[in-house]
């Protein structure tokens, strides 16, 4: 609203509230005063679209969403839904303000559109869909336990498609563990692959959803892997220990990253070999930043770091080979992420330490690349 029309609201308001009807009124003094107090009210009003009927109110908004004018499709679709609550086309026109308000990362905004015409429990059609996108507009809002349990109730219906049930399980999985509930989210995520796997057509759903499940149930063993500090002042038979788990958990998430490039989906694919790589030079710098265990002397602390210096090189050398591999299969498949980004950040990183390693020991021999690694 421009200034000028809030000056004329307000001026108009102030007449109206000047005005009298009967004389001077008198006040008896022997009656205490009373104040009453209204909340503020702002009056909104577009001049614009106000003439505007429904059928041209609609016109508009799917011309300018064609066009990707978002805020001016929300506009019109949103003076629609607000002001012709009987048009025919009042239900597209909410969720295509929600789509709109989506588009501009207007999560509050699109939540409230999509809320007003979404049905968890018997939804079909765009009630159903609308259902999902309030899910989606909750985890983007980070209110992660309503989303998850919105997901939950479609994710147990029978009388929508597999697809749509195997994609709310496994968003509501991702939901519990950004919640901070990893071991619920592993279940809802496991059962999801169940599902898949039972389905005598795999391909009768998306790729996405399982390659996602496989993806975060990795995600859970990364954090249980990042989760294990290695301190050397326990003594070696604890670091020992420690690093074994670590190296164990290590394994099992890049298990689920493996089986999620394998799925296929090029999204996943590319994320699962970036976690990967990244994994091992994770543990790589784990292991040079952990201090010799001081119970040693210096005759076995320098065995221990000529014996690190080979587990380091290994490290850095399957780190390379699976970043490799993995920007590899996104430039076959045209893939470009955030992933696809970072990843060949850190090649370039990993192949420097490779180099500074090399240059520190002259007469070093790299060993091979190992045959164990993810083919996209």
């Amino acid at each position: 609203m421009s200034g000028t029309w809030r000056w004329w609201v307000l001026v108009g308001v102030l007449g109206i509230v000047g005005c009298r009807t009967t004389g001077a009124v008198r006040e008896d003094p022997s009656r205490p005063r009373q104040e009453i107090e209204f909340d503020p009210v702002t009056v909104t009003a577009d001049l614009e679209l106000e003439k505007l009927n429904d059928e041209e109110l609609f016109a508009g908004g799917t011309s300018a969403f064609a066009a990707g004018d978002f805020k001016q499709a929300a506009r019109y679709f949103g003076r629609l839904a607000d002001f012709h609550p009987d048009s025919l086309h009042r239900r597209p026109s909410l969720y295509n303000a929600g789509l709109s308000h989506q588009r501009l990362k207007e999560w509050e905004e699109a939540y409230h559109r999509f809320s007003e015409l979404a049905d968890a429990e018997k939804g079909q059609d765009d009630a159903l869909d609308a259902a999902f996108r309030v899910a989606e507009t909750q985890y983007h809002l980070e209110r992660y336990p309503e989303a998850a349990a919105l997901l939950a109730k479609l994710a147990e219906r029978d009388d929508i498609p597999v697809g749509r049930r195997l994609e709310a399980r496994v968003q509501q999985g991702v939901c519990e563990l950004e919640a901070g509930n990893p071991e619920q989210a592993e279940a809802s995520l496991r059962k999801a692959l169940s599902e898949y796997e039972a389905l005598p057509d795999p391909d009768e759903v998306e790729d996405y959803f399982p390659a996602q499940a496989h993806f975060f149930v990795g995600e859970i063993y990364r954090l249980h892997y990042e989760s294990v500090k290695l301190d050397p002042l326990k003594g070696t038979d604890k670091l020992a220990e420690e690093l074994n788990y670590k190296a164990e958990l290590l394994l099992s998430a890049q298990g689920h990253y493996l089986r999620s490039i394998r799925i296929g989906n090029g999204h996943w694919a590319t994320a699962s070999g970036a976690q990967i790589g990244s994994m091992y030079e994770n543990l790589y710098e784990h292991i040079v930043t952990t201090p010799v265990p001081p119970e040693l002397n210096a005759e076995e602390a320098q065995v221990y770091r000529q014996e690190l210096r080979k587990k380091i090189r290994v490290l850095l050398t399957k780190s390379i080979n699976i970043y490799e591999r993995t920007l590899e299969a996104a430039e076959r498949i045209g893939s470009q992420n955030a992933f696809v980004d970072r990843t060949r950040e850190s090649l370039r990183k990993v192949k420097e330490l490779l180099l500074a390693d090399a240059d520190g020991e002259p007469d070093a021999t790299l060993p091979p690349a190992p045959d164990a690694e993810p083919h996209s």
